[in-house]
């Protein structure tokens, strides 16, 4: 039998898609416990012409999660960019922005906000008005319009894809699909052929795929989801996922300190000071609160 290095380039199920120089390969791991992700370098085994079986897993630089109480969910593996897709309308979540900021940042990958549809231009000084927070914060922030001028988009975004592994995320109606299809040649057709060999049917948005655009350079899509759960965070790896909080860090009076509700507390003192914005640390309490209530893991 033969042994080959394959990409992972989708995952449906516990079936997954392996790339070996341009070929595809469906494959399945042993036995029912599955933890490949997209984007993960894989050891397979051919056991046909275009099948075959995952023996191990190389290891990973980077891991993205999700997660709810129950249970948690790969992302992506070996990713080194971010770009979270949000625009002018319909209206975005805060709340989904910031949840996919603090789990690029407690996974070390580097995360970008993309403002789409700026042609909008009564509704543009809104949308700006509520990424400033995160530009604020040191994020990178671009603002493009698919529509409106594409080869724009194209000579903004495609040096900072160049020689990275990047995911784009982001909720229904963002223009994210459009967004793809304009910075990955072909991606339509090879989103065709994915579903094919998975043999998914129409339910061609339900999974991540990978797109590779040259040998260095890779693009992965997500599903737009409308909740990114981070129960899977424990309550240090948090308070150093916000990087407003790093330079209060170790200023508490208590060396234990939650950054909840206890006295002479730097972090709570720089939200009062407004340093740090009230919607971060509510955010943060809520996700202090939801690490409490994990089940099973």
């Amino acid at each position: 039998m033969t042994h080959f290095t394959a990409t992972v380039i989708a995952a449906h199920g516990r079936h997954y898609l392996g790339q070996i120089d341009g070929k595809l390969l469906h494959c399945v791991t042993r036995g029912k416990k599955s933890d490949v992700a997209v984007g993960d370098r894989v050891q397979v085994k051919q056991t046909s012409p275009d099948q075959g079986v995952i023996e191990a897993i190389d290891e990973r630089k980077t891991l993205l999660f999700r997660s709810d109480q129950y249970k948690s969910k790969l992302l992506a593996a070996n990713v080194t960019h971010m770009f979270i897709v949000v625009a002018t309308e319909p209206g975005f979540s805060d709340d989904l922005v910031s949840r996919a900021l603090i789990a690029a940042e407690a996974a070390g990958v580097k995360p970008h906000i993309i403002l789409n549809k700026t042609d909008v231009a009564e509704l543009l000084p809104k949308a700006r008005e509520r990424v400033a927070l995160y530009a604020k914060l040191g994020y990178p922030l671009h603002e493009v319009s698919v529509r409106a001028a594409p080869d724009n988009v194209c000579a903004m975004l495609q040096p900072l894809l160049q020689g990275q592994t990047s995911i784009f995320i982001g909720q229904s109606g963002m223009g994210k699909s459009s967004l793809i299809n304009l910075l990955v040649p072909d991606a339509e057709i090879a989103t065709r052929e994915i579903s094919a060999a998975l043999d998914t049917g129409k339910h061609t948005t339900t999974f991540t795929r990978l797109y590779a655009i040259d040998e260095e350079t890779s693009v992965i899509d997500s599903p737009g989801f409308q909740e990114f759960g981070l129960y899977h965070l424990s309550e240090g790896m948090l308070e150093r996922a916000f990087v407003e909080f790093a330079p209060h860090l170790g200023k508490c009076k208590f060396y234990n300190c939650h950054h909840l509700n206890e006295p002479a507390c730097a972090v709570l003192d720089a939200v009062k000071a407004g340093e740090i914005a009230q919607i971060r640390h509510d955010l943060y309490r809520q996700l202090v609160h939801e690490a409490s209530q994990t089940i099973g893991y």
